[in-house]
C-alpha cells in the first residue's frame, strides 16, 4: 500500500497551507469576536478562485478534479487556521458533489460552476429539522405537488451559510402515505426564491464566522424541475452525501486538532519553570506522544476512507470510522493542548480556547459520535451475518 501522495496532492496541501498561513491567519481571532464577515467572504472568493470549491468535481462542471484526498488534504490545512472557513468550503464542495451526482445535466451548468467559481459564496444543505436530527428519515417538511409547480412548507435548522448562499438542497416529504424515509424527495431551492425565509442565527460555542441560520418554507412554490433524482428518492441521496462529509468534517478535526498540539508543543519547548523547559518533563512527554499519535491514526483512517471513495469502492464504514476517531481525537488534543499551557489555556490570550471551542461540534454534526457508532457496528455485523 502506497501511502505516498501525488505531486498534485502535494501541491493542492501546500498551496492550502501558503493560503491559510498568509490570508486566514490574519483574520482568524478577528473572526471569532463576531460582526463583519467581510473577511470570511473575500478569502472564500480567493479559495474560489484558487480551485477549491469543487476538489472532487469534474473539470467539465467548474470544478478542480483533484479527488477526495486533495479534499481531505485541503480541508485539514485550511482548518488548522480558521475552521469556520473550513466548514464552509466543506460544504460548499458536498454541494457541489451531490449536484454532479444525482441532478440533471441543466442543474448541473446552472449551479456547480456558480459554487466553484465563487459567483455563488455558498450553497447549503437543508436537511436537519427540530424533530429530524439524527434521524433525518423523520422530518416533517411538506413539498406538495401543484400542477408542475411543488410547495414547501416547514422548517429546517443549523443550515450553514444560510444568509449568504446562493443556492440550497433541500429535503421535503412528498409522499406522506410511504412507510418513513421512502417519501422524501431532495430539491434545490434558489435564495430569493419567494416563501424562502431565512430565520434567526444561532449564538453558538465556537466556529462563529460560520452563520448557521433557521430555514424557514413558506408557501415557497418551486418548479418541479428543481427536484433532483426520482420522486421519493431522497433519503438515499441524503444518507450517500452524507458519508461523504465525514471525511471533509473529520479532517477539518484533524487540522483543529494539530493546530492545537503544534502550539502547545512550541510554547512547552520554551516555557521554563523549576529552571529548566516544561517540554523536558516526561509528564508533558507522555502528552504530546499521545496526541500525536492519536492524530496521525485518525489522518491514516481519513486517507483509508478517501481513498476508498476516490477508487469507486464502498466507504460509508471507513468514513464513519475515520469521522468518528479523528474528532474524537481533536477534541482530546485541544484539551491536552489547554492542560499543558496551564491557566494560560484557559484565556483567549493564546489561541487553544478558540480551537477548543472549534473542535467541540465536529463530533456532533455530520452525524454525532454515537451515530457513527451505530454505523460502524452495524456494517461489521452485516458482513459477519
Amino acid at each position: 500500500m502506497d501511502l505516498e501522495l501525488t505531486e498534485e496532492q502535494k501541491l493542492i496541501q501546500e498551496t492550502a497551507r501558503d493560503f491559510a498561513n498568509g490570508e486566514l491567519e490574519p483574520v482568524a481571532a478577528q473572526l471569532d469576536q463576531g460582526g463583519d464577515r467581510g473577511p470570511l467572504l473575500a478569502n472564500l472568493k480567493k479559495l474560489a478562485e484558487l480551485g477549491f470549491m469543487g476538489l472532487n468535481v469534474k473539470d467539465a462542471h467548474g470544478g478542480s478534479e483533484a479527488g477526495v484526498v486533495a479534499f481531505s488534504l485541503a480541508m485539514t490545512e485550511i482548518a488548522r487556521v480558521c475552521a469556520s472557513t473550513a466548514v464552509t468550503v466543506s460544504v460548499n464542495n458536498m454541494v457541489c458533489e451531490v449536484i454532479q451526482a444525482v441532478g440533471t445535466e441543466e442543474q448541473k451548468k446552472a449551479y456547480i460552476p456558480k459554487i466553484c467559481s465563487g459567483e455563488y459564496a455558498a450553497g447549503s444543505f437543508g436537511l436537519t429539522e427540530t424533530c429530524a436530527g439524527s434521524d433525518p428519515s423523520g422530518m416533517c417538511t411538506q413539498a406538495v405537488k401543484d400542477g408542475n409547480h411543488y410547495v414547501l412548507n416547514g422548517s429546517k435548522i443549523f443550515i450553514t451559510s444560510a444568509p449568504y448562499a446562493g443556492v440550497f438542497v433541500v429535503w421535503a416529504v412528498t409522499d406522506k402515505q410511504a412507510p418513513k424515509g421512502k417519501g422524501i424527495s431532495c430539491f434545490l431551492v434558489e435564495a430569493g426564491t419567494p416563501g424562502l425565509i431565512i430565520g434567526k442565527e444561532e449564538h453558538k460555542m465556537g466556529q462563529h464566522a460560520s452563520a448557521t441560520n433557521e430555514l424557514i418554507f413558506d408557501n415557497c412554490r418551486i418548479p418541479e424541475s428543481a427536484m433532483m433524482g426520482k420522486p421519493n428518492d431522497g433519503f438515499r441521496i441524503a444518507v450517500a452525501e452524507l458519508a461523504g462529509g465525514r471525511i471533509g468534517i473529520g479532517s477539518l478535526g484533524l487540522g483543529v486538532g494539530l493546530a492545537a498540539m503544534d502550539y502547545a508543543t512550541r510554547y512547552a519547548n520554551e516555557r521554563v519553570q523549576f529552571g529548566q523547559k516544561v517540554s523536558s518533563f516526561q509528564a508533558l512527554q507522555w502528552m504530546i506522544a499521545d496526541a500525536y499519535t492519536e492524530l496521525e491514526a485518525a489522518r491514516l483512517l481519513l486517507m483509508n476512507a478517501a481513498c476508498r471513495k476516490e477508487a469507486g469502492k464502498s466507504f460509508a464504514k471507513e468514513a464513519s470510522m475515520a469521522k468518528l476517531f479523528a474528532t474524537e481525537s481533536a477534541n482530546r488534543a485541544c484539551y491536552t493542548a489547554m492542560q499543558m499551557l496551564g491557566g494560560y489555556g484557559y484565556t483567549r490570550d493564546f489561541p487553544i480556547e478558540r480551537y477548543t471551542r472549534d473542535a467541540r461540534i465536529t463530533s456532533i454534526y455530520e452525524g454525532t459520535s454515537e451515530i457513527q457508532r451505530l454505523i460502524i457496528s452495524r456494517e461489521i455485523l452485516k458482513n459477519l451475518g
